[in-house]
């Protein structure tokens, strides 16, 4: 259910959190999960609710289709809330679970492996992505105008009169502040500033966050980044461009997906350019080809037609076939969408 800001809507909002509030109320053992390749958002929204479902005296668990990132473990109070992969205890923990919630989508073919693992127990989910054609069954929480989940978390935990240790706070703002890429994306609005500005007051300390995401970074993400840089693209007089990232370098440098956090973000920072794309070969040979815009182009559009999904201004799909004939396809694609919703001349800063 997508809740629309305000009025009635608000009132039904408050009442479908009460109904989850409830439902955790009732469980003695939760089991958190998000999507493959958790981001910052999905992986702090679990620690934040698993931290807050903990000092109620509940058991919660992180079950994830793809591990932990590595790059937000520190949001962790204790690594053993995440449970080892297709292991005998996540297997236990997850038969002997009385709800799952998932976070940041509401997409099964999202949640890989995890999906058998759960599909026997009663679900909520929480998410801020627009609905999909093969929705998770449950209670559905979703606000497509929610800067991110952990926002949504947010009023959950806020709805409930806390508690609030520290870890709920750091993991939360962690979630806000990396889905609005810093607070710099369209998604950035007067509530997201209220629920960071809360969220400080409550212990999350900005420059200390921002450093533990943004500052850490490994020599061989920023040697990949050279590769990719050398294919920077720019294209239909400067509205379009693209990187790819060199399946070779990928595996020389031994990178992980972690260490393409941001990559798009290059081309999209040319100027003048309205839509931009990272593509990558996948392990199982695929291309991923992650989609970024300014308004008022909707690049959602352009991945749901490759079966992938996302935002308006950011989406993502896997393709079949050759890097160059998926570069190919994709960009017949978003040219037909820059001629159509692209203004002329640019977008205006004002």
């Amino acid at each position: 259910m997508t809740e629309p800001r305000g009025g009635r809507a608000r009132t039904d909002r408050g009442s479908r959190f009460d109904e989850v509030l409830e439902r955790l109320d009732r469980a003695s053992s939760v089991v958190i999960t998000t999507h493959a390749n958790a981001d910052g958002d999905g992986a702090g929204s679990q620690v934040a609710l698993a931290a807050f479902l903990r000092e109620r005296g509940a058991e919660a668990w992180l079950v994830n289709p793809t591990p932990f990132p590595e790059s937000f473990g520190f949001l962790l109070p204790d690594p053993g809330w995440v449970l080892p992969p297709k292991s005998g205890l996540e297997a236990r923990h997850c038969s002997e679970a009385d709800l799952a919630v998932v976070l940041d989508t509401a997409r099964f073919p999202r949640i890989g492996r995890v999906k058998s693992l759960i599909r026997h127990l009663p679900k909520v989910v929480i998410d801020h992505h627009p609905p999909s054609d093969r929705p998770i069954d449950g209670l559905v929480i979703c606000d497509t105008a929610a800067c991110a989940t952990g926002a949504l978390v947010f009023e959950l935990i806020d709805r409930a009169g806390g508690p609030w240790p520290p870890s709920v706070a750091r993991a939360l703002y962690v979630a806000v502040m990396t889905d609005t890429g810093g607070f710099r994306f369209s998604n950035t609005d007067r509530d997201c500033f209220r629920v960071a500005s809360r969220l400080v007051e409550l212990g999350a300390v900005p420059e200390a966050l921002f450093r533990a995401v943004y500052g850490r970074f490994r020599v061989r993400r920023f040697e990949l980044l050279r590769e990719a840089l050398a294919t920077l693209t720019v294209h239909a007089d400067g509205r379009i461009a693209w990187m790819t990232v060199p399946k070779d370098a990928y595996d020389r440098v031994g990178a992980t997906v972690e260490d393409l956090e941001g990559f798009v973000d290059v081309p999209r920072d040319v100027d003048g350019v309205q839509v931009a794309m990272l593509f990558r070969t996948t392990a199982d040979g695929r291309i991923k080809v992650s989609l970024r815009s300014v308004p008022p182009i909707d690049v959602g559009a352009v991945a749901t037609g490759f079966g992938g999904g996302g935002h308006a201004r950011a989406a993502a799909a896997v393709v079949t076939g050759p890097l160059g004939e998926v570069i190919a396809r994709v960009l017949r694609r978003v040219e037909r969408l820059v001629d159509e919703q692209g203004p002329a001349g640019g977008v205006s800063i004002l």
